[in-house]
């Protein structure tokens, strides 16, 4: 499954296709132009349990860092990632 990246300069999304259907989403828009909130992750039953979701972050995270940008975590879901990887990626966090 390949990850696709979609981001108008204002919003964005990480997600997975699988035929023709996003079966795995995680969204965010710009607060400004050095910080991203991350809003929304959303993975289908069909995927659950998979780690889809921590793929999604981690490709989120090479967008930041390749971006410099930070980040904020209005998602419940990518709060509780960021604060158990905090080390890991206090480079981003805000």
């Amino acid at each position: 499954m390949e990850i696709q990246h979609s981001d108008n300069g204002k919003e964005g999304s990480f997600f997975i296709k699988i035929d023709g259907q996003r079966d795995a989403e995680m969204t965010y828009y710009y607060k400004d132009k050095n910080t991203i909130d991350i809003d929304h992750t959303e993975i289908s039953k069909s995927l659950q349990g998979e780690g889809i979701g921590y793929e999604l972050i981690e490709a989120a995270v090479r967008f930041m860092r390749n971006k410099n940008l930070k980040a904020v975590t209005s998602c419940s879901y990518a709060k509780e990632i960021f604060e158990k990887k905090q080390a890991e990626y206090q480079d981003v966090i805000i």
